[in-house]
């Protein structure tokens, strides 16, 4: 069987650039030990407006910067800067835009409030990352998906992307954490992330209350592995994955971590290849 030689992630958080989390060690750690084991790897997450670019030496990216995406029949500019973790030999891409990310804190702001766009900042952020990725033309093997900010990528590369050359052979995992929302997303969530491609019916499972476990299940949905990545995650969430004939990896300790992970990886490409 061929293996999967490209790895894409697409991470909500990723520690130096934001405090350490569960969620942000990984990010940090699990692609340098991808890349360690001889797959080639790219690294995506939003430029949160808490991270420092000039400590962290960001800098903009002028041959993949300067599209428009529409939203809510709205142009929101997309911004790609570019960082270095040398210690890892690691490149960091991020996503940006002035309305989204550049002067906002990650998912609530500094009183504690979760902001109120954060559903179109979910579609932002995914189609950031897949348009970017269409322009660098790399065609990963894998794309593993961090965190509930990245839901709806597996969507848009089953659906809106899948005829795109980057996509068009990729198999999807997708990580559940711990870290669930406490606002449930507006009711017009369904429609403002609509392209072409994607029928009604590929989102009917977004019902009010649109809420975290309701988009989970929407990534499970359109994914072809499901990790556990956190000890405490719901369990009904893990069970509609394998009622779903989902692959799934269940917990496993950080020191063992990248080693099934790496292999779950294999298991997930060789699947019905």
């Amino acid at each position: 069987m061929a293996k999967a030689n490209k790895v894409l992630f697409i991470t909500q958080e990723i520690t130096p650039y934001v405090s350490e989390t569960e969620m942000s060690l990984v990010g940090r750690n699990l692609p340098q030990a991808i890349q360690e084991r001889g797959r080639e790897i790219r690294t995506f997450m939003p430029k949160w407006g808490n991270i420092n670019e000039r400590r962290n030496q960001l800098h903009e990216v002028i041959r993949l910067s300067g599209m428009n995406l529409i939203i809510d029949d709205t142009d929101h500019p997309l911004i790609i800067k570019v960082a270095s973790i040398q210690s890892a030999r690691m490149q960091v891409y991020f996503i940006d835009n002035d309305d989204y990310f550049q002067n906002r804190l990650q998912i609530t702001d500094e009183n504690g409030e979760e902001y109120e766009d954060n559903d179109a900042r979910t579609i932002f952020y995914a189609r950031g990352v897949l348009e970017t990725v269409k322009k660098l033309r790399w065609c990963p093997d894998i794309i593993h998906c961090h965190g509930w900010m990245t839901a709806l990528a597996p969507l848009y590369i089953k659906k809106a992307y899948k005829d795109e050359p980057s996509f068009r052979n990729a198999k999807v995992v997708f990580s559940l954490y711990g870290d669930d929302f406490k606002q449930p997303f507006h009711a017009d969530y369904p429609s403002k992330l609509m392209l072409k491609g994607i029928a009604k019916k590929d989102v009917a499972a977004l019902k009010e209350p649109i809420d975290y476990n309701t988009l989970c299940k929407l990534a499970i949905n359109f994914s072809d592995g499901v990790i556990q990545q956190s000890p405490q995650v719901d369990e009904s969430l893990l069970e509609y994955a394998r009622q779903n004939g989902k692959p799934v990896l269940d917990y496993c300790a950080p020191e063992t971590f990248s080693d099934a992970c790496n292999e779950f990886y294999d298991k997930v490409w060789e699947a019905e290849q």
